[in-house]
């Protein structure tokens, strides 16, 4: 790619920037963002070279938005400062996987210590345990669930932006909207993955306000390669970037999301009062580290089940006996997909049981850390046999049996990942969503009357559409006023066990499989020694307690075949991750980007 054309900057300010790395530089600091030359990448498997760094690096799933918070590093901006640039962008160039309207985990690494931000959206006060049952109290198909009024959580992406900035932002707030700003109003160009995406979706043409902005009169998409114009969003984001984000959470953009859920065929709850509230809402949390062979692994808590799950799976591996041969020609071996996929199947197990909103429910015998206990972890383990078992029960990590019923499997999609390094070493590992591919498929333009917005997400059927198993045991993750839903998100940094050096941020879009896609990534860069890149090549392969899935045209049909024979259901089919990591070598940096998405990692 060309190198990017910016504003010089003097060497007296970046010597400034690095003397001062905690304080705000001075008012008189201006970002002058350059538009990049945009590529028209095809959708697709596309390989990615790895990028070697010295000084910083930014990775995530859109060219565009890399550029945008290379640019903020580039400026002298914090990796906060850059997530925060990024994240706006995708809310316009990847408007399918996350944005304004959706929710964030957020880990900051400040050379020192580990902060954590939780801005997962919220159910309404309105909502109840029935909220997706019908008439007959049977729930609703997911599919018409998942595209109502009736999904849509209260949004937290930007109350968690706000907050990261006021703790580790260094460039003044309005600078971070500068490039989504410009991007709105002078546009971009239509990739073709947000091209193909909008073809295949089926409804988001139902939606008056997504249909006039991605749409043609006849009905398709905007053209690869078009310029696509923003003017509400590009509004929207002036008066959060000038008068703060209360103008997002009060005011006509509240009252305009309220009423496109509102008067949707299915209509939602939320209200303009659950919208104000997050702004009350405390976003740091504990930060959960576990160690693993020489490696601190950290990760959020619930209610993401993504850390949990993950050292689950590393753990259990580590209590069996590891086949002589775990990786081959750069494809894992049978021997140890067997083990993985076993070891994925008893931690959702106790993933369905287990896991919710903290607030809401209580982690086995009262510590989330039950479930990674090493007595835990090798009871668990004696359940893996040379033969597959069918489906795994959940186990009782606690002191007490617990009185929740499991959870059935519902499909998770969408979201993006951004990893981030900064001059000073600071790292930002962030997942970012609005659920589905295109949210709830509901659009606002924040009562701009202008065309465009932003998408709202469909957080609620991350729940449990069901409030009870089939026995009448209710579930921990059902429906509750106020609760965030389960997720799979899974940011996470990486350090050495011994010194606390800090070695790596990573993490996938992906839905439930982000915990596979992220465990496949920890366990290639530090199981086996691979680089970022390599180990984000791996070809794919996850089970949800069922039958497992094996990425599409990845593996050779021995491996299939000695799968089945220990008694594996095998299903092929394309298992698009999106993985964004950036490593510590004796070098500097190495950052690398999954060949399945359009993404990059820049930096100097």
């Amino acid at each position: 790619m060309k190198q990017i054309s910016i504003v010089i900057i003097t060497v007296f300010f970046l010597f400034s920037i690095l003397i001062t790395s905690c304080d705000r530089v001075d008012e008189r600091t201006s970002l002058n963002y350059s538009i990049p030359v945009q590529p028209e990448l095809p959708t697709g498997y596309i390989p990615k070279p790895g990028w070697a760094l010295e000084n910083f690096a930014v990775a995530s799933a859109n060219p565009i938005a890399t550029d945008a918070g290379y640019q903020i590093l580039k400026a002298g901006g914090s990796a906060v400062d850059a997530a925060i640039a990024v994240q706006l962008v995708l809310t316009l160039t990847e408007p399918q996987s996350s944005g304004i309207g959706g929710g964030a985990f957020l880990l900051a690494w400040d050379g020192e210590q580990i902060h954590a931000y939780n801005g997962r959206e919220t159910a309404p006060s309105g909502a109840s345990e029935v909220l997706f049952l019908d008439d007959n109290g049977e729930p609703l198909p997911y599919a018409d669930a998942v595209r109502s009024g009736l999904s849509v959580g209260v949004p937290g992406t930007l109350a968690l932006l706000k907050t990261a900035h006021e703790n580790h932002g260094i460039l003044p707030w309005p600078e971070l909207f500068k490039p989504a700003i410009t991007l709105s109003e002078q546009g971009f160009k239509m990739g073709a993955r947000l091209h193909s995406l909008l073809d295949s979706d089926q409804t988001l043409r139902n939606d008056p306000i997504a249909a006039s902005y991605f749409y043609n009169e006849d009905g398709t998409p905007i053209k690869i390669g078009e310029t696509v114009y923003n003017p509400a969003l590009a509004q929207i984001l002036k008066d959060i970037s000038q008068f703060g984000i209360s103008t997002f959470y009060t005011g006509i953009v509240a009252e305009d999301i309220v009423d496109r859920v509102q008067s949707h065929s299915r209509p939602g709850t939320i209200e303009t009062g659950d919208i104000a509230a997050y702004l009350e809402l405390d976003l740091r949390t504990e930060v959960m580290c576990n160690a693993w062979r020489t490696y601190n692994i950290c990760g959020f808590p619930p209610p993401s089940s993504g850390h949990l799950a993950i050292m689950q799976i590393l753990g259990i591996l580590d209590h069996l006996e590891s086949p002589e041969i775990e990786l081959a020609d750069s494809i894992p071996t049978a021997e140890w997909l067997h083990q993985f996929l076993e070891a994925s199947k008893l931690s959702f197990a106790d993933r369905n049981q287990y896991v919710a909103d903290p607030r809401f429910v209580e982690g086995p015998g009262g510590d989330w850390n039950t479930m990674l206990n090493e007595d835990y972890l090798n009871q668990r383990a004696s359940l893996v046999s040379n033969n597959s078992m069918d489906e795994a029960e959940p186990g009782n990590p606690g002191s007490m049996t617990s009185m929740y019923g499991s959870q059935l499997f519902q499909p998770e999609s969408g979201t993006s990942h951004i990893s981030i390094v900064d001059r000073n070493g600071n790292a930002v590992s962030m997942t970012t969503t609005i659920e589905s591919g295109f949210g709830s498929r509901i659009m606002s333009n924040g009562g701009t009357n202008m065309n465009g917005g932003f998408l709202l997400n469909n957080e609620l059927t991350d729940f449990s559409l069901s409030p009870v198993d089939d026995y009448g045991n209710l579930i921990a993750n059902r429906v509750e006023p106020g609760k965030r839903p389960r997720s799979s998100m899974s940011p996470t940094l990486i350090f050495d066990l011994e010194t606390g050096e800090f070695l790596a941020a990573v993490g996938s879009p992906g839905g439930a499989a982000i915990i596979h896609y992220t465990a496949k990534a920890i366990y290639g860069m530090y199981g086996w020694g691979l680089d970022a890149q390599k180990a984000i090549d791996l070809p794919n392969f996850v089970n949800y307690n069922g039958p497992s899935v094996l990425e599409l045209d990845a593996f050779p049909n021995h491996i299939i075949q000695s799968l089945e024979s220990m008694g594996h259901e095998i299903t092929i089919r394309s298992l698009t991750s999106g993985i964004q990591a950036i490593q510590i070598t004796d070098q500097g940096l190495y950052g690398g980007a999954d060949p399945r998405r359009e993404g990059n990692v820049m930096g100097e």
